[in-house]
């Protein structure tokens, strides 16, 4: 079993917050193959939907276009590029990395992340590069007019450059921007694999923009549709690399049921209906206590309140320039929203509301 290609697709697109119009393009081409009407919020957030028509109420799935990343900030006399970080990122994971800026045309200019070897730290007083404000990407120009002249220029996103790999057992993948192509890749999936005669509700499947600045493209995008329901799908980070947790997330332990995060405390009844329906199906899951928050935290607060989840994909090493994940993971995230959404009628709605 592997990923449909349009995961791959995905991932090796650029699209920092702001930036996200490469992914956008490619998640409207196919959207529109297997959707009834799409809508657009102003902010760039794209959904399509199937049984619009259908007396049933609205649910919403989606994940998050935008990668971490960085921006241009400014270009040194000497041809080096200052950087900004677009997200949360650890700052010194990016020394001696591959990066790449996408100039206006949509073309990369290839660079590394300049940092200092050994040799020039023996003394004790000089010390590593450590902060963003202080890291210069190094793109092989020779002087300031030479990086004008490979079409650099300040407010142009940064991105990693991706070394997409499948692991020896054939059953991980490794791959920039799994936060949170997976997740829009997943509504996609979703869309293509879904018997609209089979789920009692209207399905608008999507992606929201900016997520990783502040859960903006989920405040109007749920504005604009008013979904009865909300699905986040999102990668989640494994601590399993470093410590045993019960709550820190394993790589192929199955979806993450994310029971809290400092900004949603999932609503109880929501919690009992995804175990309910995981363990009806047989699907395994795993719950997962995030010190971060998803657009599940924002489209909660919609008009009068939003019944909302966050499905996690399981993820090693997020917001960096690389992340792993586990294909056992992929099934359980589809089983069971597939499994949710065929049981989300008015009556069940009504039912998850009434148990908190």
């Amino acid at each position: 079993m592997m990923l449909k290609q349009h995961y791959r697709d995905l991932v090796e697109l650029p699209g920092v917050a702001g930036c996200e119009k490469y992914v956008r393009k490619y998640v409207k081409t196919e959207l529109i193959k297997v959707s009834e009407a799409i809508y657009q919020d102003k902010l760039g957030s794209i959904f399509g939907v199937i049984n619009e028509n259908k007396p049933g109420p609205k649910v919403m799935i989606a994940g998050h276009m935008d990668e971490v990343g960085a921006m241009v900030s400014g270009i040194t006399e000497k041809g080096f590029i200052k950087m900004i970080p677009i997200g949360s990122i650890n700052a010194p994971i990016l020394l001696s990395q591959h990066l790449d800026i996408v100039v206006d045309d949509g073309s990369t200019v290839p660079g590394v992340v300049a940092s200092k070897p050994p040799h020039m730290l023996r003394d004790g007083v000089s010390k590593q590069v450590s902060e963003f404000e202080d890291f210069l990407l190094d793109i092989g120009a020779d002087s300031r007019q030479h990086v004008s002249q490979l079409g650099v220029k300040i407010g142009q996103m940064i991105v990693p450059h991706n070394n997409y790999t499948i692991t020896k057992d054939g059953k991980k993948i490794i791959s920039k921007a799994w936060d949170d192509r997976f997740g829009v890749g997943m509504a996609i999936d979703i869309l293509q694999s879904v018997n609209k005669a089979e789920i009692p509700c209207q399905l608008y499947c999507g992606a929201n923009v900016q997520e990783e600045v502040g859960l903006r493209g989920a405040t109007t995008s749920s504005q604009m549709i008013k979904p009865d329901l909300f699905i986040a799908v999102d990668c989640s980070p494994c601590a399993d690399t470093f410590e045993e947790s019960e709550i820190g997330g394993t790589l192929g332990g199955g979806f993450m049921i994310r029971f809290y995060d400092p900004r949603c405390i999932m609503h109880q009844g929501m919690r009992e209906f995804i175990e309910t329906t995981a363990k009806k199906s047989n699907i395994k899951y795993q719950y997962y206590k995030s010190g971060g928050g998803t657009d599940a935290a924002q489209v909660q607060l919609t008009d009068d309140g939003v019944l909302v989840c966050t499905i996690g994909m399981p993820a090693r090493y997020i917001h960096s320039t690389t992340s792993m994940i586990h294909l056992d993971d992929y099934e359980a995230v589809k089983a069971v929203i597939i499994a949710m959404i065929k049981e989300l009628d008015f009556r069940k709605i009504d039912e998850i509301k009434a148990n908190v």
